[in-house]
């Protein structure tokens, strides 16, 4: 086994750390909603060889998923092939009797399986939604009789002790920095070891830009001094290593470097083992390809994982920008950078999907209109892109999305030149929004009760709405202003005016810059900001709303429950806003805030929060909207909010973008909202994100086979037991090597702040 020995340093330097018994915000309810991903139907309908098709994308994606566990906390690893062994060797029933043999509670033993089944569902224990640490609720000392006691410790008694010894301290523990995911003394990352501040990211990036690589599938890890001069190693992700290798496009940048006073060195080989395993069901998933696209785009992947090449995967993602309408639609690999915390390396994520017939007829329509909708857009035509792209937009049923949360929507690729030049693909994932959906009466907060019948009625058909302009239209949209390496603008700097100032074209993208370059920490939410601002602009259009099937009495209800919906989200971000780091911890959440504090700077009531207190007799809240404002009041407010955004970003103006967007994102206790003080009424009321069961395939001789499972926290379980069969301890040791191998880079929170002083 790859764990390190019980008592090891990095189990011991965690114990101190451990604090007492968790509060609300970082343990998941017992009664958290579980749901079951539906997509028995469209899996029905793919033939034999589609089928196939889906179930080795799918298996390479969930290899690949793995990796997130290497991306998210030194213990991650380890917590997961802990829960990995005990649940192989004995299902979440039968581990039950013994766990109640132990002495604890059914209600103790179910707060178990809420927190396997919420590493499972987030791979790793912070939440993917706001990068909160969570932890089992239920005394340490308990926990460990179950591990201890367990068939798994049965079987093999030193590995899982070695196990439950490297990881118990830090599964537990809730010491400030390790509460939520950031850098240096602001929380935990695995994308950088623990010593690296914000100035050894900004220094990083400028050494990529000046190499023109990309961040996307890197760690920074920084070493000890020499010549006095600071030491960094930038490692990618591949299946190769340093070992001598064919020539390729990679191999010449595998070398040492000075930098700015510093030594740089690019290595690659980063989750290795786990990138072989998700190549091997590419190259298998290319026999059963439909098309030549799509083979050529599985042949780019290959290369982009084995050599750890960013260019080889925009290269694929051009062949998957081609392939219009597939029926088995896909994408994977390091994509979105939410979670680093400068936000430039992307997460591993891949999905497999099948499409959805009727909602997609309604997104080619949106596409179709696409060209005149965004005339409609408050920003001169020079600041959008030369040529409309028509991309693809369906509505897809998810088979399978690894990685460490499902989203409701998505517009891919995230590379900039090539949204530019070769366009994108939207897709909408039906079957996730349906659980979205699911909204209980009793658990809607924050509204009038007038509101709520209402926005139960009209909420999935207006947030069908919305994610089709947020990702068609908001992120779809407006062009960035790039001088190229040879010097040469894509507008003319004689006759293109900035709007805001009515002067030329002061700044704007160099070569080897990008939107998350040169926004960094604030481009995820920024974006996100300017794609929800789209929707809520455009879904005013009585022509979008034919086009969903919308009119009169119907439309204006989809319009009122869509602003309304948004402004009640600005309310729930506070939850994801951390004031002693006066920092934000998840980028729709914070964008979504900054559209409330815009809509109540309008004014003239169009917006009110007011503090109030609940029947219960604790402190509550309500969120108005009035619906005969939005007009007159919330349009206009909006529109002169888009246009700065979409100047600033094209212009690339980072000053300007981030005054506008910070000002706004700030929390404070100023009247009359008092948003501190709201924060903790929210906090008071919160409900847990739900967790989404997903099924499994299996091959049966020549046949795939569809496992589903029950939406309950045991059944999430299964699902993931189930989901190795050939090669799970196998997994489980390669996952511990590697984060042994790495494990000297995350020192004692006690080392790395004193380190920083």
């Amino acid at each position: 086994m790859g764990e390190p020995e019980a008592g090891s340093e990095f189990a011991m330097r965690a114990a101190a750390a451990a604090g007492p018994m968790a509060d609300a915000q970082y343990i998941l309810p017992n009664d958290i909603g579980v749901f079951s991903l539906d997509c028995r139907e469209a899996f029905r309908l793919l033939s034999p060889t589609e089928r196939l098709y889906a179930h080795h994308l799918s298996r390479a994606a969930w290899y690949g998923g793995l990796a997130v566990l290497l991306q998210t906390s030194p213990e991650a690893p380890y917590i997961y092939a802990l829960l990995s062994r005990l649940f192989r060797a004995q299902d979440p029933d039968q581990l039950r009797q013994h766990a109640l043999s132990e002495g604890l509670t059914e209600e103790e033993y179910q707060a178990f399986l809420v927190y396997a089944a919420g590493v499972y569902s987030n791979m790793g224990n912070y939440k993917s939604f706001g990068d909160t640490k969570f932890v089992p609720n239920l005394p340490k000392e308990k926990l460990e009789r179950v591990i201890l006691g367990s068939e798994a410790a049965q079987q093999h008694p030193e590995e899982v002790r070695s196990l439950w010894q490297t990881c118990r301290e830090l599964m537990f523990s809730l010491e400030p920095r390790l509460r939520h995911l950031g850098l240096g003394k602001e929380g935990i990352t695995t994308y950088f070891s623990g010593d690296c501040t914000m100035e050894d990211a900004k220094l990083a990036q400028d050494f990529l830009d000046s190499q023109n690589l990309s961040a996307y599938n890197t760690r920074l890890f920084k070493g000890v001094p020499q010549d006095g001069k600071p030491c960094y190693e930038v490692r990618l992700a591949s299946v190769l290593g340093m070992e001598p290798a064919l020539h390729s496009e990679m191999t010449s940048k595998l070398k040492s470097y000075e930098f700015q006073g510093s030594h740089f060195q690019v290595t690659r080989g980063d989750y290795a083992p786990i990138l072989q395993k998700v190549v091997e069901h590419l190259e298998k998933a290319k026999a059963y390809a439909a098309n030549s696209q799509q083979e050529q785009m599985l042949a780019q992947y290959i290369e982009s994982f084995t050599q750890g090449s960013i260019e080889a995967h925009k290269k694929g993602s051009r062949f998957w920008i081609q392939d219009k309408g597939p029926i088995v639609e896909s994408y994977i690999g390091f994509i979105e950078s939410y979670r680093d915390p400068f936000g430039s390396r992307g997460e591993f994520e891949g999905f497999v999907a099948m499409v959805n017939k009727a909602m997609s007829a309604k997104f080619e329509c949106l596409v179709a209109s696409a060209e005149q909708l965004l005339k409609e857009l408050p920003w001169p035509p020079t600041f959008e892109k030369d040529k409309f792209l028509t991309p693809d937009f369906t509505s897809l049923d998810v088979l399978t999305f690894s990685g460490s949360g499902i989203p409701a929507g998505i517009n891919i690729p995230n590379y900039d030149d090539l949204r530019q030049t070769d366009g994108f693909k939207n897709v909408s994932l039906g079957n996730v929004l349906a659980v979205a959906y699911a909204t209980q009466r009793e658990k809607l907060t924050f509204l009038e009760e007038e509101d709520k019948d209402l926005f139960i009625r009209w909420k999935g058909p207006s947030f069908d709405v919305q994610v089709g302009l947020h990702e068609l239209l908001g992120h779809g949209s407006g062009k960035l202003f790039v001088q190229d390496e040879k010097g040469a603008f894509n507008f003319d700097q004689e006759t293109v005016i900035n709007p805001e100032t009515g002067e030329q074209i002061q700044s704007w993208y160099r070569s080897g810059e990008t939107w998350d370059s040169k926004f960094s920490t604030i481009a995820s939410s920024y974006e996100e900001c300017r794609a929800e601002s789209v929707g809520l602009y455009l879904c005013l259009n009585p022509q979008v709303l034919e086009i969903f099937g919308f009119e009169g009495a119907d439309a204006e209800d989809v319009i009122y429950v869509n602003w309304l919906n948004m402004v009640r989200a600005g309310l729930l971000a506070l939850e994801f806003y951390t004031p002693e780091a006066s920092s934000w911890r998840q980028a729709h959440m914070q964008a979504r805030f900054v559209i409330l504090r815009v809509l109540l700077e309008a004014g003239e009531g169009l917006v009110t929060v007011t503090p109030t207190t609940g029947a219960d007799g604790r402190p509550d809240a309500r969120v108005r909207l009035d619906r005969n404002k939005i007009r007159p009041v919330g349009k206009p407010a909006l529109e002169r909010f888009l246009r700065k955004l979409q100047v600033l970003k094209s212009t690339g103006d980072v000053a300007g973008g981030r005054a506008l967007y910070e000002g706004y994102a700030a929390v404070t206790d100023a009247s009359p909202e008092c948003f501190l003080t709201l924060r903790d009424t929210v906090l008071l009321r919160k409900e847990s994100r739900k967790l989404i069961v997903q099924p499994n395939t299996r091959l049966e001789g020549s046949e795939v086979q569809l496992l589903e499972y029950e939406a309950s926290a045991a059944g999430l379980i299964r699902s993931f037991s189930e989901r190795f069969p050939e090669d799970g301890p196998e997994l489980e040791e390669v996952l511990t090597q590697l984060a042994t191998a790495d494990a000297r880079f995350w020192k004692s929170p006690s080392e790395a702040l004193s380190g920083q002083a």
